[in-house]
């Protein structure tokens, strides 16, 4: 069978139940990559949470702001200069399920998901202008990207306008990691 087919399916055309569910498919892939890297031993030994740019991914707020959009087609990080890219820390595993383009016009054009410094592996392209015509410039994934603990979090954006400035392509990603001293519900 052959790896599933990612695309963005706009917010708008989808239902409550059908987001819920895209959350809880990115959910349940987080947790079970995090047992199959032992991270935990059950679903009951996991914290869920969102994303912390700052505290997740080293940015230098908890804001999503890509690098200025300086090059057409010249893909830039989603993640501030300052930020590089990210190593996932050791017992954290990250899964990708949605993004939002809260610049207007959208000036991006493609969102693509790498792993290295060197952007060595490539997880998934998707096209962001499918959320162009829609009133809700925001779409979730057809299926989570899913990045293992200590990896090299290479995530960009290509520019269709060169603006110069810094656009807000905002991450939908959980975070699953173990319950313990530090994290507990």
């Amino acid at each position: 069978m052959p790896e599933a087919v990612r695309y963005i399916i706009p917010t708008e055309e989808l239902t409550l139940t059908d987001i819920k569910a895209f959350r809880s498919q990115a959910v349940e892939a987080g947790i079970a990559r995090a047992i199959a890297k032992k991270l935990i031993n059950n679903r009951a030994d996991a914290v869920v949470r969102e994303a912390q740019p700052a505290a997740d991914f080293g940015c230098a707020t908890d804001a999503w702001l890509t690098t200025p959009l300086a090059v057409v087609n010249t893909p830039v990080s989603v993640f501030p200069a300052a930020a590089g890219n990210p190593l996932l820390g050791p017992t954290r595993i990250a899964v990708f399920y949605k993004v939002g383009v809260n610049t207007a016009p959208n000036p991006i054009t493609l969102l693509s998901f790498r792993e290295g410094a060197g952007a060595g592996t490539t997880y998934a392209v998707f096209n962001t202008e499918v959320l162009d015509t829609k009133l809700e410039t925001d779409g979730y994934f057809t299926e989570p990207v899913v990045f293992d603990n200590q990896r090299v979090i290479n995530i960009v954006v290509t520019p269709r306008v060169a603006t110069l400035l810094a656009a807000r392509v905002i991450l939908g990603c959980f975070i699953i990691e173990p319950r313990g001293a530090i994290l507990s519900v």
